[in-house]
């Protein structure tokens, strides 16, 4: 080998030393998040440890530049890689070389670094912080990085790497899952946070009290009437039919029943004191709707369906429950949605949700077209069932247990047995003789 065939050489192990820091700084950066590396800046206090935050806050200011470097030096040392096997060895050499490369480059500059990285990503984040942040500072080598993404911008329109990485929900919930796995945060705060970040796609329709479920005071009742029936169920509000009995007019408080009756206005009529509702869409977001609830005072609104009927009601402490689970208080009467019968079968209230019995029981009904268990049985028979009617559903057994009108009440839900069990406790049928059958 000549002096010339030396400095190939040498250019092309120093090119592959620097392939490989930089794909240790590529991945150790990427796995460290803004949180993560602010802790450790606070922590350490560090001019490495002050970088990594500085590049984490802003991954779209290192992340080109990097990506732009790596490959100018991927295909300088190809390059110089072909011709140095050129030289030693003609054509037959090239493609020794070429296989040779991708072997050493695969194994030295990406498995080897990006293990490491994976394993290590705290302490290879800190080794590469400052040289990266030097890197990825220098003028010329942003200028061209912007360019390259502008030019991917004009060919493929969108945002590119502009506003950084996006962490989509799912991620965050599986963040969460495995900060509780490693007992970083308790089960309970687990559960807000993972109601918090759902709550944000519940609409109305998915948490109000349909309208079968509605307790409505008549438009003729009385001021007595009314009170009896707001004390028989516990309620503080209630929403007063109109006069043709399809529409709601209004709602009525209980403090003001209570004072009507005690001023000797019992036979009054109850509408007469009705207040104001307000009415919102099915669709209406419960994270949207309770920040209305705040700044307009109301407790509580009637959700109207596309074409304007009464779908149900719902409250404030419907909205709280989302987040925080069910809200009992000493006068509810607490029934179980979901009970376990002695023979291992459950008994579920119709109006429990798919979502809630999928997880519960580890189900998989669709909730695309059905927000209920009953209204998953109702639209799968394409009928209102006769109590004992079932579907079988992914090794479950959905029948109707109690009918009321067109309304599924309950539902008893049974794990069929396996194909193999199935078929033998089926009863087995013999073929008698004539007079063994009469006998």
């Amino acid at each position: 080998m000549d002096s010339i065939e030396v400095l190939m050489l040498l250019g092309i192990i120093v090119l592959l030393l620097i392939l490989t820091f930089l794909a240790v700084a590529e991945t150790a950066l990427n796995r460290i998040s803004r949180v993560k590396a602010q802790a450790i800046a606070e922590t350490l206090g560090t001019k490495s440890a002050r970088a990594l935050f500085r590049l984490v806050s802003h991954p779209e200011r290192f992340i080109n530049p990097l990506l732009v470097t790596v490959t100018f030096l991927q295909t300088g040392q190809a390059f110089l890689t072909s011709l140095l096997a050129d030289r030693l060895f003609g054509a037959t050499g090239i493609v020794v070389g070429f296989l040779l490369n991708v072997i050493v480059f695969f194994v030295l500059a990406e498995a080897m670094p990006k293990t490491w990285a994976v394993l290590s990503a705290e302490r290879a984040a800190l080794l590469t912080a400052r040289p990266t942040e030097l890197l990825v500072s220098f003028p010329p080598l942003r200028l061209i990085s912007r360019a390259l993404i502008g030019l991917t911008n004009v060919l493929i329109p969108g945002r590119g790497l502009k506003e950084g990485p996006f962490v989509s929900e799912q991620e965050l919930l599986g963040i969460v899952e495995a900060a509780a796995e490693d007992e970083v945060i308790e089960h309970e705060e687990r559960e807000l946070i993972e109601s918090i970040i759902e709550f944000g796609d519940t609409v109305a329709r998915e948490v109000m009290v349909p309208r079968p479920d509605m307790i409505i005071v008549e438009h003729d009742s009385t001021v007595s009437a009314a009170l009896d029936l707001a004390i028989a169920h516990g309620f503080s509000r209630l929403p007063v039919h109109a006069e043709d009995g399809d529409d709601i007019v209004g709602l009525i408080y209980l403090k003001d029943l209570i004072r009507a009756e005690r001023e000797g206005q019992g036979g009054s009529a109850a509408i007469d004191l009705a207040r104001p509702v307000r009415f919102i869409p099915e669709n209406k977001p419960v994270s949207r709707l309770m920040r209305e609830m705040q700044s307009g005072k109301f407790h509580l609104a009637i959700v109207a369906d596309e074409y304007g009927r009464i779908a149900g009601l719902i409250t404030l402490e419907d909205c709280l429950e989302e987040l925080v689970g069910e809200i009992v208080d000493e006068y509810d009467i607490e029934e179980l949605a979901v009970q376990r019968l002695p023979n291992g079968d459950y008994l579920v209230d119709g109006g429990v949700q798919v979502e809630e019995l999928n997880e519960l029981l580890d189900t998989h009904i669709p909730d695309e077209e059905w927000d209920t268990v009953g209204g998953f049985l109702f639209g799968t028979l394409e009928h209102v069932p006769e109590p004992g009617e079932a579907v079988e559903h992914d090794a479950w057994r959905f029948a109707a247990e109690e009918v009321e009108g067109r309304r599924i009440r309950l539902v008893r839900v049974s794990v069929l047995p396996p194909a193999d069990d199935k078929r033998a406790t089926e009863p087995e049928r013999h073929d008698q003789p004539a007079d063994n059958a009469r006998r």
